[in-house]
């Protein structure tokens, strides 16, 4: 058995990591290839480095473009490694152009798709990644998903049910994998932060930060959480949201501590030892739910449902008001839900299946 782990994103090496390091103990035949979707080394490389992950065997250097142009060029381009190398299967992970074009190219020419986090639905087909993870799932030979939920969407939408396997989302393999070595960095300390003394704020969505109205609304409701809590609110600034702002000339409010992007194991400290998250992302969303950490999303939908229904998230939306009284209705919460996304041994149950079937 030949395996193919294609990702080009920081989330898609985070969540991967788990299936690289489970097949490098089972001694696997497997290769990496890097789109370099995500190319900085805040995004990318620190995150091999960190994570103690083999560096991947192809670097395709795709990097930033339209969406169109950038799942062009990662087609070709995985598409060229693929029939050189003539995999078993291709295993890609959640939603991105790279996991869209590597998925693709691997079904065009016969190769088996492994989709890792398959199922996830947030309903709104304006977003990119929604597409991106339709149409991966509708191509994919096993569809790893992380929760019932993800597999009664899947039946759903008509894929059969030998195809669908319920293995829990390797995002809580890679926090309970890393969260000791995350304990040891000092990056509180670093930022004179004491615990549960912070907001921790992540911003990157095209929509909320590419658009100056839906901008300007959350730095507002960021300015009401301030004013109403006086806690400082952390936020490693994404290099996109970096560059609308100065774009749409807007100026972040009082409280709000700029970061340069920061790794993984110290983003995980971070989050960790935060009162509250505020985010658009739905790594992150996921992430806090595993550390009984309270998240408000800066979206008007998720596809992580599962953390909603058992308390541990609400869907804020853009409209300031709105934004401050979700982190007071979370403040009010205590974390004591249960973690909906498994026990922290998905990537040992996929590489099994993997195993056992190929």
């Amino acid at each position: 058995m030949k395996i193919a782990i294609i990702l080009g994103t920081r989330p898609e090496i985070i969540k991967l990591s788990p299936i690289i390091r489970e097949s490098q103990k089972q001694n696997l035949d497997f290769f990496i290839i890097h789109t370099t979707q995500h190319y900085t080394k805040y995004l990318d490389r620190i995150f091999f480095e960190e994570l103690n992950l083999p560096q991947p065997k192809y670097n395709l250097g795709v990097r930033s473009g339209n969406h169109g142009e950038q799942t062009g060029k990662i087609l070709i381009k995985v598409e060229g490694v693929l029939e050189k190398e003539n995999p078993d299967i291709v295993l890609v992970e959640g939603d991105t152009n790279s996991v869209l074009a590597g998925g693709l190219a691997a079904f065009k020419l016969g190769i088996k798709v492994g989709h890792v986090e398959a199922g996830l639905r947030s309903y709104d087909r304006t977003m990119p990644e929604e597409i991106n993870r339709i149409l991966v799932d509708h191509i994919s030979d096993y569809l790893f998903a992380p929760t019932n939920k993800a597999s009664f969407i899947l039946k759903g939408e008509g894929i059969e049910s030998k195809k669908i396997f319920v293995v829990g989302n390797t995002i809580v393999d890679a926090v309970f994998q890393n969260l000791k070595i995350a304990e040891k960095k000092d990056i509180l300390k670093k930022l004179q932060l004491k615990p549960k003394k912070y907001f921790l704020l992540t911003l990157h969505r095209p929509s909320n930060v590419d658009y100056k109205k839906n901008f300007y609304d959350i730095l507002k409701g960021l300015n009401l959480i301030y004013k109403k809590f006086k806690l400082p609110i952390i936020f490693p600034i994404h290099p996109r949201t970096e560059k609308q702002l100065k774009i749409f000339e807007l100026e972040l409010p009082d409280g709000i501590n700029i970061l340069e992007p920061v790794g993984y194991l110290e983003f995980l400290q971070l989050e960790q030892s935060a009162t509250l998250c505020l985010t658009d992302s739905g790594g992150i969303q996921e992430e806090a739910c595993v550390l009984k950490v309270p998240c408000v999303t800066i979206r008007e939908n998720t596809e992580r449902v599962e953390s909603i229904e058992v308390g541990a998230n609400i869907l804020a939306g853009t409209m300031p008001e709105k934004i401050c009284y979700s982190v007071k209705k979370m403040l009010n919460k205590k974390p004591s839900w249960s973690n909906p996304f498994g026990d922290g041994k998905s990537g040992r149950r996929i590489v099994k299946i993997l195993k056992e079937r190929l």
